[in-house]
């Protein structure tokens, strides 16, 4: 049982290599070499455990955009059925740390790439989707309650929302200086606070 589960971390190790890869080098710049060097092995050794090396990077792709949406749905189902709370954690999880965040730039570079490869823009269009529809099923729920007071349709808001964690985790990543985490959060929460009509206070 032993050799199996080596397996899978090593696995794991060079997703995470190949996601460097790609937010150092874009894309189409993450080669095989590249991710080898990343992770620390030879060429050979990595197409060991990944012999399509088309593989590994959509493993990478895919992972990265796993934070953002299936990462926050089960964080929300671990929070308390209360949409304000709900509300605030989302748009807390939805920024990047920090301008160093690799599964943020990574995304970054795939936005860039999205133009000319049809799968990476129908992976971020999925992911937008998703991310847009997770913030619906809140807001809904707080108007339902009688705690929002919409003051446009729920997708509306929602896609401004994820508009505005692209648009302001990709300022963090680019290192703006008055615009870190708990700043972008700010803005994000006074936008929400116009759209629901709520103080949004924990």
């Amino acid at each position: 049982m032993a050799r199996p589960k080596r397996q899978e971390e090593r696995r794991s190790q060079l997703v995470a290599a190949a996601q460097r890869a790609i937010a150092t080098h874009g894309p189409d710049g993450a080669r095989l070499n590249r991710v080898a060097e990343e992770a620390g092995l030879t060429s050979g050794a990595v197409l060991y455990y990944y012999p399509d090396i088309d593989e590994l990077m959509f493993e990478a792709n895919r992972a990265g955009m796993e934070r953002f949406y299936e990462g926050r749905v089960r964080m929300l189902e671990d929070l308390p059925d209360d949409p304000v709370a709900r509300l605030l954690a989302l748009i807390d999880s939805g920024l990047p740390s920090g301008p160093d965040d690799t599964e943020v730039r990574l995304l970054c570079e795939l936005g860039g790439s999205a133009g000319r490869n049809p799968l990476m823009a129908s992976l971020l269009t999925t992911l937008y989707d998703r991310q847009v529809g997770m913030y619906q099923v809140v807001l809904e729920q707080g108007a339902a309650r009688g705690l929002f007071a919409l003051a446009q349709p729920s997708l509306v808001i929602a896609r401004n929302l994820v508009a505005l964690e692209d648009a302001y985790g990709y300022r963090i990543v680019a290192k703006h200086p008055t615009l870190g985490h708990d700043a972008a959060a700010e803005l994000l929460r006074q936008y929400a606070r116009l759209a629901t009509g709520h103080a949004l206070t924990s």
